[in-house]
């Protein structure tokens, strides 16, 4: 049952908002409807949903300005459903402050896979310790304390950067985060050169984590907007 999860949903169209709500009815998730980006930001801070699905082109304001107000006090995770399909479009709501993007038309299959995904993040951030020491994802282990790497019992040998790519990706757990968000965490900026710098890294991080189980990885592409860490299941 999906009776705890509250979502808003916040598309002008009705006949996809009744889609939307329909499906989710369906499947036991509990719904907010909202028409408006003023509606949205109205709805966001007086009910506290779980998880918000946001359509980009409102009447009133840009979904844009939405993500950006919610964020300004949340960290609700906001799933982007747009018709704007884009990589600057997807990099722009990200960089806002998006968890998610889910281009139209869209399966309710697929969105319900999203909402899924979204809830097992919830459910791992809630029950974690953001203090906590040690960080664990699959066979993946990581020691903050110790700056120290693990793939099983083997200890894994990773440069200064290698490591604090990892550990971005690893605080940010079923998360999408661009190429410019890395960046600028890592590197301090975000210019062609380092994004190109980015690749190579991240190429040579997943060799070495991933060396147990080649074809496999727990750091999935999203070609032209970013990377994002898997939750193993």
């Amino acid at each position: 049952m999906n009776n705890d999860c509250l979502i808003l949903v916040v598309e002008d169209d009705a006949p996809v908002r009744n889609l939307i709500i329909t499906t989710l009815g369906t499947h036991d998730y509990s719904y907010i409807p909202a028409a408006t980006g003023e509606q949205a930001i109205l709805a966001a801070s007086s009910h506290n949903p779980d998880i918000v699905l946001l359509d980009l082109g409102l009447p009133d304001i840009s979904g844009i300005e939405v993500i950006k107000k919610i964020r300004s006090w949340s960290t609700m995770p906001i799933i982007v459903i747009s018709a704007r399909s884009e990589d600057s479009d997807k990099i722009e709501a990200l960089d806002a402050g998006a968890d998610d993007y889910l281009t139209k038309p869209f399966s309710v299959e697929e969105m319900l896979a999203r909402i899924r995904s979204t809830q097992r993040r919830l459910t791992y951030m809630r029950h974690a310790d953001e203090n906590q020491a040690v960080f664990v994802n699959g066979s993946l282990k990581i020691d903050y304390s110790a700056n120290c790497v693990f793939v099983g019992d083997q200890l894994i040998h990773l440069t200064p950067i290698e490591y604090k790519l990892l550990v971005l990706l690893s605080r940010n757990v079923g998360k999408v985060l661009t190429y410019q968000f890395i960046t600028k965490n890592v590197w301090g900026s975000s210019y062609d050169s380092e994004i190109a710098s980015l690749r190579v890294f991240m190429a040579s991080l997943r060799k070495k984590i991933d060396a147990d189980n080649p074809g496999e990885t727990c750091i999935q592409t999203h070609i032209g907007i970013g990377y994002r860490m898997i939750k193993a299941e």
